[in-house]
């Protein structure tokens, strides 16, 4: 019933992530994401787990809608007490996309370029993501080399943002940072890491523009 009441018609069982056998797009502490088919068209839909550490899914809906607001997430189309259904990205996760990348620094250049401009909307509108420092399944990729950032159950506004920072971080020294040779492509730590303080004293346009110049991405 609750599904047929924000449009959910089936469910579409696919993904590489295994639950009981069963294959899903993915599962995290709040919830398990699977597509589904909504007016016609598959949407990824996540599910309330029963053992969710909170009471229904309206929080995770407000605070997608405020990332939506700003051009950041997968768009949010319909929500009840226990189900989200958004627009479907189909993509990879970053790390998983860097090490089957073939593509030259360009294109990294241009996924950095963009991920940080979506962390900077996000930081401007004072939602913190809470989970981009390691970012392992928390951004896709599309085959395009276009990045989508996912899974705001661990948003929140009552805290200081951090998003810039915190993927700044993961590519430079997490997981993906050997993979996609970070070193050469963004070289001048000490430059870098000089601006990232000051935009993190003051998160203004200038002080963003200061990082992606310190990047060599301006």
């Amino acid at each position: 019933m609750e599904l047929s009441e924000i449009g959910i018609s089936a469910l579409r069982f696919r993904g590489v992530t295994q639950i009981g056998g069963i294959p899903v797009l993915g599962k995290g502490c709040v919830g398990v994401v699977t597509q589904a088919r909504l007016e016609g068209k598959l949407v990824a839909l996540k599910i309330r787990r029963l053992d969710a550490d909170r009471p229904s899914m309206n929080d995770e809906a407000r605070l997608l809608r405020l990332a939506n607001s700003v051009d950041v997430g997968p768009r949010l189309i319909s929500t009840s007490k226990n189900f989200l259904a958004m627009d479907l990205f189909r993509g990879i996760p970053l790390f998983r996309w860097a090490e089957g990348s073939r593509t030259g620094g360009r294109v990294v250049r241009e996924l950095v370029t963009g991920l940080l401009t979506c962390c900077f909307m996000l930081d401007s509108i004072g939602l913190d993501h809470g989970e981009l420092s390691h970012a392992p399944k928390n951004v896709l990729v599309n085959k395009f080399g276009h990045p989508c950032i996912v899974d705001f159950e661990s948003a929140s506004t009552a805290r200081r943002v951090a998003n810039v920072t915190s993927l700044l971080q993961y590519f430079l020294f997490g997981r993906v940072s050997k993979t996609l040779h970070a070193s050469q492509l963004f070289p001048d730590r000490r430059k870098i890491v000089k601006a990232l303080g000051e935009y993190k004293h003051d998160g203004s346009v200038e002080n963003f523009q200061s990082v992606l110049g310190a990047l060599g991405l301006l």
